[in-house]
């Protein structure tokens, strides 16, 4: 047995890992994924998919911006950030008749989520109490409900569920080590601080990462591990491609690979099992067969709609033919 074989054969006591989200994953044994042979490793992570999902399903999910620009935070990838000179322009918190109506017509087009992003460090309890007004409005229409406010104070949380909120999205971004690389303004502990008050009020988690920001193999196979080794695996793992933006710190970062893309979802998919793997940020400018081979790795939930708080996605026709030629369904 070769040294990756062996590494790989220590992840779990089953041949696809389905037990590995009641076991801690080392950094080497993700690496020893990553170092696969391409068709093992996405054999595999399609093993462990269709052992605990519809290998033919896929989850809609619709993103709007509520509240865009003017963000205090310096996260070197961001359009939003206001220490950064792009085309977004600060705008005021929607109102809540207008989030509705882009509520209803994501339900109408086939997404049975919505989430809404707000662009601050961290929401204020005036601004807090307006967007519990959207959940509960939102929730009413039959939605699942999902915000990213930024990080939360003690008791945020708490009123977040108490409006009915199904999930909160705070992504790690990246591994620890290359964390502050891409964001000064706060750590990575705060991020970690965040996600344990959403998961004690009850809450989903949804975290996960952006792949393409200057980072190694080793900082990829590292954030997957720190996801999976989480006290619980978030239950929604957004993975995004980097989409470079004029006029932020990272706007001429090489892009990865499409394959070494695809490896990091199928390496999310094997040590999350039950997790939705999120095929976000990035999806645009992808080629259909590359958006294939990362639904065969793994990924079974896509942001559905023609924006991604100020990026471009996939137009909605675009994908509906693309899921009819592969035979895929919606959750």
């Amino acid at each position: 047995m070769n040294a990756v074989a062996a590494a790989v054969s220590d992840t779990s006591s089953t041949p696809c890992g389905a037990s590995a989200e009641q076991a801690k994953w080392t950094l080497p044994q993700v690496q020893a994924l990553f170092d696969l042979p391409f068709m093992d490793l996405v054999f595999r992570a399609q093993q462990v998919h269709r052992e605990n999902f519809d290998a033919n399903a896929i989850q809609r999910s619709t993103l709007l911006s509520v509240k865009t620009g003017g963000c205090s935070e310096d996260c070197g990838y961001c359009s939003q950030s206001a220490r950064y000179n792009t085309e977004v322009e600060r705008e005021a918190l929607l109102p809540l008749d207008d989030v509705l109506k882009a509520a209803q017509a994501a339900k109408d087009r086939g997404a049975s989520r919505f989430c809404m992003g707000a662009a601050w460090r961290g929401p204020k309890d005036k601004d807090l109490d307006k967007v519990t007004e959207m959940i509960s409005a939102v929730k009413a229409l039959g939605l699942q409900t999902c915000v990213t406010l930024g990080m939360l104070k003690d008791g945020q949380a708490e009123k977040l569920k108490e409006a009915g909120l199904d999930y909160y999205n705070h992504n790690l971004d990246t591994d620890k080590e290359f964390y502050g690389q891409v964001i000064k303004s706060h750590c990575h502990e705060d991020r970690i601080d965040t996600l344990d008050q959403v998961r004690d009020a009850g809450i989903n988690v949804c975290s996960g990462g952006i792949i393409g920001m200057g980072e190694t193999r080793k900082n990829r196979a590292a954030l997957i591990a720190q996801l999976a080794n989480l006290p619980k695996a978030p239950e929604s793992v957004p993975i995004n491609n980097l989409v470079p933006i004029p006029g932020t710190p990272l706007a001429n970062v090489k892009p990865v690979d499409g394959i070494e893309f695809v490896r990091t979802i199928a390496a999310a998919r094997i040590t999350m099992p039950t997790s939705y793997v999120r095929l976000s940020a990035g999806r645009h400018e992808m080629s259909e067969e590359l958006q294939t081979l990362c639904f065969l790795a793994g990924a079974n939930s896509i942001f559905y709609g023609e924006a991604l708080l100020t990026t471009g996605n996939s137009q909605a026709d675009q994908d509906d033919a693309m899921f009819a030629k592969l035979g895929l369904k919606p959750i």
